[in-house]
């Protein structure tokens, strides 16, 4: 037990001996300031710096408590001031114990969130609802593809295929997984140097089509299917295939016009293509397949397949053969008379089928220049002087005339109501039979004997030979012509007499070929038609159905004016459409066509039926606005004679076997 004493002190452990107190002086205090400066220990981070203030601060028991309890002297007073002012500390940032425990506390319950959420997600996955999820990833891994159905083909009349389509791929690229192909290398420039040479395209433009984030690139269309293989061999991430196909016609121009083309979709834009491409066109079919993050095809994963239907066939009556050389011999003939254009038609009496019909300067389905329709169906014309045929098959049906029957015409005639006609060439008065008037193709002779026709039968007969009428080829764009009625004759007193030899009438190709037909078969029309059958559900080929063949004149009218019809060749216009072997029967014809604005140009023709004595084929020649030559007997007659001369041999018709016996055209 230790024994205090006025003037001690006791603090930790150590007695001390106390010194007398010494009174301040204000003098004293500033000098003892001056000569012993007070120093400030300041706290490192981290450090704790024991001070009786901050503990009392802290709300620390400690030894500042323990000496406001303790009763001090004066002297011991002293030296704890000095102390606890030795031991001041202005800290450089208050810490507090809370801190560091309530941020783990937030931290703690965060993660604990976090968790609970992936684990209510994965209870609702694997227990309320995995079918739905299941479903949502495969949804995401499957992707569809759309097969095309194959187009039908369009084939001659023997089989030989003028249109088909072949298959073909379209390679497309996915950017993103292009890119990551190859990890950590170039993996754009590999796979364009790569592809160059397969598809023919730089390297350079390859890789600007392969850079981006887009999920579908075309890189190249319409390929070959070993080129297709070559590129999916290569193993390239992001580039696939997509099959298509491709119309080809094989034949090129040859019956370029009638077949038409297709667009880039596969639909028909023009020709036949046009008219059958509810028939031709197939039905598209699909597949679906599970695919891999990058592309890939999984082997064991699903896979659908849709079949795709292909299209229906279509069977011409075109010959190939006969077409071309046809279509060669226009062509040559268009060129030597500075014809603006021509037209042929070779046609089967007895069928109505059109063997061949050919348009001077005809398209290349495989590279179209264009989409105009076939002037064989869809430009008219007058007919001119071929359509005098008609005239004189009226004034034999109605006992007006014979073919010998003699008229005196002179080079010009005036008719009652004061209009006056010309013949194409000047001359005297000639006596020329009924026969010679269609051989010498008198405009005043015709007008002479057709007046007497009352106007409406004029009209008759040429509505029942099909002018007016579309003749319902199939051809798209295909024109009736311009027949006028009666009461649009009204208050105009030529037309009347002009429709006698071909004028103030407009008809195609296809019409002015029908009247000869007709003549050529008895009498009897046959619907003309470029398609022979078309393929049904089953794939047998069912031929198309036609109108029924129609009586127009009597069998006898039509053999009469077959007989008189080769006194043209023999004794008048058409001596160059001539065929050696072979009689024929034909006429010329020479007229006018009007483009409106005041522009008129000329047509010049030649229609004939061969053999003249058993007819089996007609053969129209038209030329439109020859330089060379306006006349139908020097323009189209030689066409006429190489095409028929042909198609004669081509079908196997044999020559004529007995000589021609024709009417007189002239008498004394």
């Amino acid at each position: 037990m230790s024994t205090r004493t006025p003037g001690t002190d006791q603090g930790a452990g150590q007695r001390r001996t106390a010194r007398p107190a010494t009174p301040r002086t204000p003098a004293r205090s500033q000098a003892r300031s001056q000569a012993r400066p007070q120093t400030q220990r300041t706290a490192a981070p981290g450090q704790r710096i024991d001070s009786p203030t901050r503990r009392a601060a802290a709300g620390e028991p400690g030894r500042a408590a323990a000496t406001a309890r303790t009763t001090r002297t004066p002297g011991t007073a002293a030296r704890a001031g000095r102390r606890a002012n030795a031991r001041l500390v202005v800290p450089a940032r208050a810490v507090t114990a809370t801190g560091p425990r309530r941020r783990h506390a937030w931290l703690l319950a965060g993660v604990l969130v976090v968790l609970a959420g992936f684990i209510g997600r994965l209870v609702y996955v694997q227990g309320l609802d995995p079918a739905s999820l299941a479903q949502e990833a495969l949804d995401f891994r499957t992707v569809t593809v759309a097969i095309p159905g194959d187009r039908g083909e369009i084939l001659d009349a023997s089989g030989v295929v003028l249109a088909t389509s072949v298959e073909r791929y379209n390679i497309v690229a996915n950017q993103p997984q292009v890119a990551a192909w190859k990890d950590g290398r170039d993996s754009v420039a590999e796979a364009a140097a790569l592809l160059s040479p397969l598809l023919g395209i730089p390297a350079t433009e390859l890789g600007a089509s392969l850079l981006g984030d887009r999920g579908f690139v075309y890189l190249a269309k319409d390929v070959a299917p070993d080129v297709y293989r070559e590129v999916m061999s290569l193993g390239i991430a992001g580039i696939s295939g997509e099959r298509t196909t491709e119309r080809v016609y094989p034949s090129g121009t040859t019956a370029g016009t009638l077949l038409g083309f297709v667009g880039t979709d596969g639909t028909g834009l023009a020709g036949l293509e046009q008219t059958y491409d509810s028939v031709l066109s197939g039905t598209a079919g699909s597949e679906t397949y599970e695919q891999g993050r990058k592309g890939q095809r999984i082997p064991s994963g699903r896979d659908e397949l849709v079949p795709a239907v292909p299209g229906r066939d279509v069977q011409l009556t075109i010959d190939r053969d006969l077409q071309y050389v046809t279509q060669a011999a226009l062509d040559q003939r268009v060129r030597e008379m500075g014809a603006e254009w021509g037209t042929v038609e070779v046609l089967d009496i007895k069928t109505g089928e059109i063997l061949a019909l050919a348009d001077s300067g005809s398209i290349d389905p495989n590279d179209p220049a264009n989409a105009n329709p076939s002037r064989a169906a869809a430009s008219v014309y007058e007919p001119g002087s071929t359509a005098k045929v008609i005239t004189m098959a009226a004034v034999l049906e109605n006992g007006l005339a014979t073919p010998t029957s003699q008229f005196s015409v002179p080079y010009s005639y005036t008719v009652p109501n004061g209009e006056t006609f010309h013949d194409s060439h000047e001359h005297p008065t000639l006596n020329l039979t009924l026969n010679g008037i269609l051989a010498e193709s008198s405009n005043v002779g015709t007008v002479m004997i057709g007046q007497n026709l009352p106007a409406q039968v004029r009209l008759d007969y040429l509505a029942k030979f099909g002018f007016g009428t579309s003749t319902n080829s199939g051809l798209p764009g295909e024109s009736a012509g311009l027949l006028r009625t009666l009461d649009e004759w009204n208050g105009d007193g030529r037309s009347p007499y002009t429709v006698l030899f071909g004028q103030s009438v407009s008809v195609t190709t296809l019409q002015a070929t029908q009247v000869y037909a007709t003549i050529a078969n008895h009498g009897v029309r046959v619907q003309p038609h470029l398609v022979a059958a078309v393929e049904d559900a089953d794939g047998t080929m069912q031929p198309v159905t036609l109108d029924e063949p129609t009586q127009v004149i009597s069998t006898e009218t039509a053999d009469t004016l077959v007989r008189m019809l080769e006194s043209v060749v023999t004794d008048g216009t058409g001596a160059q459409a001539a065929v050696p072997g072979y009689r024929i029967a034909g006429k010329t014809g020479t007229a006018q066509a009007f483009e409106g604005n005041g522009v008129q140009k000329t047509v010049a023709s030649f229609i004939g039926i061969a053999p003249a004595d058993d007819p089996r084929i007609v053969v129209n020649v038209t030329l439109y606005h020859p330089r060379a030559t306006i006349y139908g007997g020097s323009a189209a007659g030689p066409v006429f004679s190489e095409v028929t001369a042909y198609a004669l041999q081509y079908l196997g018709i044999p020559p004529s076997g007995v000589p021609a016996d024709p009417y007189p055209t002239t008498w004394e």
